[in-house]
């Protein structure tokens, strides 16, 4: 839940900076306004209609509009010359910041998983200014005062290659999610579909090519999405040519470095269906509420999840064969009672969670499970 406030956040803050809330007031003299230029550090000209946002230094009671790491108080662009003028600022104290294509972007360089460790907004809101620090330009606003800055942008890493399917023909559309290897070890992902969006726009061309940009430095394992009918049967094909994110190989970066030379091989064969029905063991009538996973018998890991559709059924599509764990929980369905008339209670049933071991070496239409009424517990 966390990981998909801090996400949804993120897409408001990537709407914020892609200029979609450009901050367009006039002088008021009960505020200030910053000034400024923009230049690119790899060339030394401009940065024409890059993106410069305001960050608000982050205090104890700091409160984040559902877990905005940022707490963006305006943005706007730069002209010809690079320049930029943000009117109206409140007194305060500041972080400046611009972002343009192919440069370091805030969106793609926070660890996600630092931040749901966090305790509060405040912490939370801390922590990503500590982890972009290194980007951002400090800036303290006055009344009738105007203040001037300087932002040097950092050219970004890249990460390209190829997504072919092994009868050597193009994938085409694909998107991506990377995952970047933090100081501690652990993996955090970005480019995960958002909001019917994706945070990495790149998708696989007509080539299968595709590029990955706005990155830094670091280790990073890549997977390609393929554009599948239903989020429910993503299929995932990772760097190294595995199906699995946690087997991906791993490639390293450096800043500024553009990488171009990878290749992902989609297999076409052993991927099947699987297909089944839920229903109770009482008469056999198919329940309707509930979550039915596909896990990874190592370690429980969610390969797949689906909800039962209004007959009670799932199916997951694109499934390696393999050995797995087939799970339903928090089964359920609402049904009138049988007394009649207009005043009719509905009753809620409720269905204890089932697992069992599926194999998988071929396509399955019968993986049908068949649940018990949970025990009712009396009320305390």
């Amino acid at each position: 839940m966390m990981r998909r406030r801090l996400l949804a956040a993120l897409f408001v803050v990537v709407l914020t900076l892609c200029g979609c809330e450009n901050r367009k007031q006039k002088p008021d003299s009960t505020k200030g306004r910053v000034t400024g230029i923009v230049l690119c550090a790899d060339t030394g000209k401009p940065a024409r209609f890059s993106v410069v946002t305001l960050i608000a230094v982050p205090s104890r009671d700091t409160t984040l509009e559902q877990g905005d790491p940022f707490a963006s108080v305006g943005s706007t662009r730069t002209d010809l010359d690079g320049r930029f003028v943000l009117e109206a600022v409140p007194p305060g104290q500041y972080y400046a910041t611009a972002t343009i294509d192919g440069y370091q972007d805030p969106e793609r360089g926070l660890d996600l998983t630092r931040l749901e460790a966090k305790a509060n907004d405040a912490e939370r809101a801390a922590d990503a200014i500590a982890q972009w620090k290194e980007y951002l330009v400090p800036v303290k606003v006055s009344v009738h005062r105007t203040s001037e800055i300087s932002i040097i942008i950092e050219r970004a890493s890249e990460i390209g290659g190829t997504v072919l399917y092994d009868d050597g023909s193009p994938a085409i559309g694909a998107h991506f999610v990377l995952s970047r290897k933090s100081q501690g070890g652990s993996w955090s992902n970005i480019g995960v579909s958002l909001l019917s969006a994706w945070q990495l726009p790149s998708v696989s061309d007509s080539h299968g090519r595709f590029t990955v940009s706005g990155i830094p430095a670091g280790e990073y394992r890549v997977c390609a999405l393929l554009p599948t009918a239903s989020q429910d049967n993503t299929l995932y094909v990772c760097l190294g040519n595995v199906l699995r994110p946690k087997d991906s190989s791993s490639v390293k970066v450096a800043a500024g470095e553009q990488l171009s030379s990878l290749e992902i091989v989609v297999p076409l064969s052993g991927l099947r269906t699987v297909s089944g029905s839920v229903t109770a063991a009482t008469d056999g009538h198919a329940i309707l509420h509930g979550t039915v996973q596909l896990l990874y018998t190592d370690d429980r890991e969610s390969m797949r999840t689906a909800s039962l559709d209004q007959d009670g059924q799932f199916s997951f599509e694109f499934v390696p064969e393999g050995t797995y764990l087939l799970r339903v929980s928090g089964a359920n369905d609402a049904r009138a009672d049988e007394s009649g008339g207009t005043n009719s209670a509905v009753s809620i049933s409720l269905y204890g969670d089932k697992e069992f071991p599926l194999q998988v070496s071929g396509d399955i239409d019968n993986a049908d499970a068949v649940l018990n009424r949970a025990p009712h517990k009396p009320r305390p």
